[in-house]
């Protein structure tokens, strides 16, 4: 009888313990998020996507779904880890897709690579991406190649929108004519940058005259840059003096 109620005690003590244990579980929650790799998000966005449920910020629950649940699908999100330093304190490190540009295709927008691969399908447009156009394509599909006649010309965006990284240049648009002479698209001016070549340099004068032009409109042609003649002029043609055909 004595050791039958001894069982007993024995048992109910790991219950109460057991339940001790849920409820400090239960009540420790995630304080301190710090954010890594992200650019086309905002931590604060980032922090929201991914915690957005009652018990998202249970420290027990989001070891648990980070270990053993499927990762949300983010988009323009390749994947991300959540790194616990302690109880109340985690990392987290983003790893984003490589976006280049985007064409337009049955109202949505759909955004490559630097290898012309289609990574993502949106109908909103992701900040500091251009659009890409005059380009000739069949049908689109995720995940596959830009159907595009000739594939150097992702080489060709992935360098021109390196250059403007460098400079600190955005462009909304970049449209290649037939020839594969290039323009871009920056406010209310158009740049006519010509064939691929100087590209480097073409886009360095360019950041040395857009604050000269702030607040224009018009067509500014470097496409007949020389990089052995510093002073040449470059003409750059206001909207209002254009020939409508």
């Amino acid at each position: 009888m004595k050791r039958r109620k001894r069982k007993h005690r024995k048992l109910w003590t790991a219950l109460f313990l057991l339940l001790l244990c849920l409820v400090l579980a239960a009540s420790i929650n995630i304080r301190q998020i710090s954010i890594t790799g992200n650019k086309k998000y905002s931590p604060e966005q980032i922090e929201a996507l991914l915690f957005d449920g009652k018990w998202s910020k249970n420290s027990l629950y989001s070891y648990y779904q980070s270990r053993f649940q499927p990762h949300k699908q983010i988009p323009f999100i390749e994947g991300y880890d959540i790194l616990f330093q302690n109880p109340v304190s985690v990392e987290i490190i983003v790893y984003e897709k490589s976006v280049v540009g985007y064409v337009s295709y049955m109202s949505s927008y759909m955004y490559f690579d630097k290898d012309g691969i289609i990574v993502e399908s949106s109908n909103s447009k992701l900040e500091g991406v251009p659009l890409v156009t005059g380009l000739e394509f069949g049908q689109i599909v995720l995940n596959r190649p830009l159907p595009v006649k000739n594939q150097q010309i992702f080489e060709r965006v992935m360098n021109l929108t390196q250059i403007l990284s460098v400079f600190e240049l955005q462009t909304d648009r970049i449209h290649y004519d037939e020839h594969g002479n290039v323009t871009l698209s920056i406010d209310e001016i158009e740049v006519y940058l010509g064939d691929n070549l100087e590209m480097n340099g073409k886009i360095s004068c360019l950041a040395d005259m857009l604050p000269e032009l702030s607040g224009m409109a018009g067509t500014l042609y470097l496409d007949s840059y020389d990089e052995n003649n510093a002073d040449k002029w470059y003409s750059f043609i206001p909207a209002s003096d254009r020939q409508v055909p």
